[in-house]
């Protein structure tokens, strides 16, 4: 089996499998944040505060945050 790749989602260390992307890091950090990046109540930035796509692949180091919409929180089809 080959060595993860650490990466931090929120300020965690999160470890993944090498070519993992940035949406899988989010579900091995937190099921429930992935679902709302999944529904479009969420989005992802990188270490600096750019967004990025969640099917981006992970480096290792990366450093990503998960930023939840307030707006997304209203009942609606």
């Amino acid at each position: 089996m080959s060595e993860g790749v650490r990466v931090f989602v929120n300020e965690r260390a999160v470890i993944v499998i090498p070519g993992a992307t940035i949406r899988e890091a989010v579900l091995a950090f937190d099921p429930e944040l992935a679902s709302a990046l999944r529904e479009g109540r969420a989005y992802v930035t990188d270490g600096v505060g750019r967004a990025v796509e969640p099917s981006g692949s992970v480096e290792p180091g990366a450093i990503f945050r998960v930023v939840v919409s307030a707006r997304g929180q209203q009942a609606g089809g």
